[in-house]
């Protein structure tokens, strides 16, 4: 749904809205034409059912106005009488159209002054919860979303089971595209394992179905910073589909809306406008070495062979801390490490016990087809890879069929062209073209485990559009096992060693329960 689209619904809905309510507005002493102006009518609404005037703002927050929209329906009937448990079933069950009949049928008289108290604990109760969830969808969709690490591709700088605070307004919180959905989940409710959210799974009928109309187009809040070289970053996976989570190759998105897709976090090495390559490894930014932070490490795997058979890899592993696993090949005469960092190898390859270890990395020539862009006529692998240019808002390059594999799915799925080839001519939107123009930033995000990280090589540009947030925090850290205490309130980026801020949290949180029980006690005696 286009903006436009969006402006016309709104309107429709303000008419629903007024041919529902007129007369309520006038019993209850305003004009009939009030009940039909949008958000002044909202304004009035609130003066009319005694709520404050910034619940308005709630009504136009996508997700959060779904739960608002119950709650007006339930209190405009509670304004003229209709309090009963039947007539707040019958407001929320009739989709608000309950209205209508107070409206137009029922004799009911305006309670100017009534009472804003539930009249029972069970309705406290509900209160209570139901503007909890209001809040914390609010805190959650446009301000900080908790997200927890699920693999190991940013390891010793992110570990599996930190659980981190992500920032939405770093970079611009952005409006959520799909309206019709359970707050504060993502793509699937916890438990059920259902789907949250009312979207048309199949391409061919997306365009057509009115669930997927009422998509919101891509809107963002201004954010006070933008995403820089080597920051870690959490975004939508822009190749996922729900089908299959390895699939990076389809021409287009058949499955998922861009806000429904799975959430990953990865670091930025190279930001729009950037030349990005890989060599041995290791990427190079406009043709220098990328120097990471401090806190990163990268690693690669490594093949292993021992001096002897008393070779106990787990044992290693855990002492030098390598992370994730390893395997054994070649009749046990050689092992393989998927991810050992610089530090672990240095002491690793000192044991006693180890006769050699080689890098286990791909010969540059060697394509692999599991990587971007899936093109035979692109010999890249993991470890040889570009050069490439990372799109930037409002730059120009010359398009061909050479390099159309590398921008294809950017032209078309990202930013909405249709696109065709008919011998040697590119075809944009029914015109010839040579040139394209990109519509917004591109991003190539990695992990520091170079050889265990399924990443930008594997499905290419992540776009803004798809950027959820900046982690900032992590708050809790789990091995699986036990706590890591040490990791517990410490901060995302920063250099040197992380610093817990659990002591100092802990002693601020014992200090504002005293002195809420002190208020409280003094209080009492007064």
């Amino acid at each position: 749904m286009t903006l436009m689209q969006w402006f016309i619904f709104i309107l429709i809905i303000q008419v629903i809205h007024g041919l529902g309510t007129w007369k309520l507005y006038t019993k209850a002493g305003r004009q009939a034409w009030e009940a039909f102006i949008p958000v002044y009518n909202g304004v009035i609404l609130m003066k009319i059912i005694n709520r404050p005037l910034w619940w308005v703002i709630l009504l136009f927050l996508p997700i959060v106005n779904m739960i608002m929209f119950p709650v007006i329906w339930v209190e405009t009937a509670r304004s003229f009488g209709k309090n009963t448990t039947l007539d707040t079933v019958l407001a929320v069950v009739s989709l608000g159209f309950y209205n209508y009949y107070l409206n137009y049928v029922a004799d009911v008289t305006y309670i100017e002054d009534r009472s804003l108290q539930p009249k029972s604990a069970t309705g406290d109760w509900v209160s209570s919860i139901l503007f909890a969830i209001v809040a914390a969808t609010i805190v959650h969709t446009y301000f900080i979303q908790p997200f927890t690490i699920p693999s190991s591709s940013l390891e010793k700088s992110l570990l599996v089971g930190d659980f981190l605070f992500v920032s939405k307004f770093h970079y611009g919180a952005r409006i959520p595209m799909t309206t019709i959905g359970a707050p504060m989940v993502h793509d699937t409710i916890p438990g059920l394992k259902k789907k949250s959210y009312l979207f048309n799974d199949h391409y061919d009928e997306r365009k057509t179905s009115l669930i997927n109309k009422l998509q919101l187009p891509y809107l963002r809040i201004p954010g006070f910073e933008n995403i820089e070289r080597n920051e870690i970053v959490v975004f939508n996976q822009p190749a996922d589909t729900l089908l299959d989570m390895n699939n990076f190759t389809p021409d287009r998105n058949y499955y998922k809306p861009i806000d429904k897709k799975t959430n990953l976090v990865k670091r930025c090495v190279a930001i729009a406008g950037d030349s990005l390559e890989i060599r041995d490894g290791f990427v190079y930014i406009n043709g220098k070495k990328n120097e990471l932070p401090d806190r990163a490490h990268l690693q690669f795997s490594y093949l292993v062979q021992p001096k002897t058979n008393q070779f106990n890899p787990a044992y290693l592993k855990e002492r030098y801390d390598i992370t994730d696993g390893f395997g054994i090949i070649n009749n046990q005469n050689t092992y393989y490490f998927s991810a050992i960092s610089d530090e672990a190898l240095a002491q690793f390859k000192n044991h006693p016990n180890v006769a050699s270890i080689t890098p286990n990395k791909k010969e540059k020539g060697v394509r692999d087809p599991n990587i971007f862009p899936h093109d035979p006529n692109y010999d890249w692998n993991v470890d040889f890879f570009g050069p490439l240019y990372i799109p930037e808002e409002g730059k120009t390059i010359d398009i061909n069929l050479d390099v159309l594999p590398l921008y294809k799915r950017v032209i078309t799925e990202y930013e909405h062209n249709d696109l065709q080839v008919k011998g040697n001519q590119i075809i944009i939107n029914g015109e010839v073209a040579t040139t394209y123009t990109f519509k917004q930033n591109y991003y190539w995000m990695m992990g520091d485990n170079r050889h265990n990280s399924i990443d930008a090589r594997a499905w290419g540009f992540v776009p803004f559009d798809h950027v959820v947030g900046k982690p900032v925090f992590i708050w809790m850290s789990w091995d699986g096992s036990s706590p890591r205490w040490e990791r517990f309130f410490t901060t995302v980026s920063g250099s040197g060693k992380a610093t817990s801020f659990l002591i100092p949290f802990l002693i601020l949180l014992a200090g504002w329960f005293g002195f809420k029980k002190w208020r409280t006690m003094k209080a009492d005696k007064s």
